[in-house]
C-alpha cells in the first residue's frame, strides 16, 4: 500500500527542501532500506555525511531505522509520497516553494542526464520516452480533467513502488513530470476578441 504523507509545518518543509535530502528520499523509494553506505556510494556522499542528514530526515518523521539483526542499519522511507494543499500560509507556504523549486530542479537535472545518456539505451525505451510541451485555451474544469486524465492512467501502476511484485518483467522507475498552469496571469478568454 502507497502511503501519501500531507506536509503541513513549514519545519517538516524545509526539512526535505535540500537537493541530498531529496535524492535519498528518491534512492530509499526506489531501493530501500538502504544503509548510510549504501546511500553514500548512490550520492557520492560521505557516510557520515549522510548519517547527518538521515537522522534530520528521521527528525520530521521522513525516514526511521529498520530494526534488523546485527550491524547494519538500514533505513526506509515512512511514506512513499508527500503532498500539501493550496491552504498553507505564512513560513509553511514560503517553505513550500522553497520545496517546490528544488523539486523542480531535480527533475530538470535528471531530464538533462538521460538527455546524455539517450543514446545508450535501448531503442524500444527511446521510442517510448517522451518530451512534450503545449499550451492549450482550457477552463479550469477542463485544467482539473486534464489532470484527472493523467492520474487515472497513473493510479493502477502507484502500487509498484511499494511492493516490487506488482512489478511486471522489464519494469523499469520511470521519471514523470508533468504541470499545467496558467500562462499569464492577466489571460482571460471571456476578453472582448474584436
Amino acid at each position: 500500500m502507497v502511503t501519501t504523507r500531507r506536509l503541513t509545518a513549514a519545519a517538516e518543509l524545509r526539512a526535505m527542501a535540500h537537493p541530498l535530502r531529496l535524492r535519498v528520499i528518491e534512492e530509499l523509494g526506489l531501493d530501500g532500506p538502504l544503509t548510510a553506505t549504501e546511500l553514500a556510494e548512490r550520492v557520492d556522499e560521505s557516510p557520515s555525511n549522510l548519517s547527518w542528514h538521515l537522522r534530520q530526515l528521521a527528525k520530521h518523521g521522513y525516514v526511521e531505522e529498520v530494526d534488523v539483526p546485527g550491524r547494519r542499519r538500514p533505513w526506509r522511507l515512512t511514506s512513499m509520497s508527500h503532498d500539501f494543499g493550496d491552504e498553507l500560509e505564512g513560513d509553511a507556504r514560503a517553505a513550500a516553494t522553497a520545496l517546490m523549486a528544488i523539486v523542480e530542479r531535480h527533475d530538470l537535472q535528471a531530464q538533462h542526464e538521460y538527455q546524455l545518456r539517450e543514446s545508450a539505451e535501448p531503442q524500444e525505451w527511446r521510442d517510448a520516452a517522451f518530451r512534450a510541451s503545449a499550451i492549450a485555451w482550457l477552463t479550469a474544469e477542463e485544467l482539473a480533467a486534464v489532470n484527472q486524465a493523467i492520474y487515472d492512467v497513473l493510479e493502477p501502476t502507484v502500487g509498484r513502488l511499494s511492493d516490487p511484485s506488482l512489478r511486471p518483467d522489464g519494469a523499469r522507475p520511470v521519471r514523470l513530470v508533468y504541470w499545467g498552469h496558467p500562462v499569464h496571469p492577466d489571460a482571460d478568454s471571456t476578453q472582448d476578441q474584436s
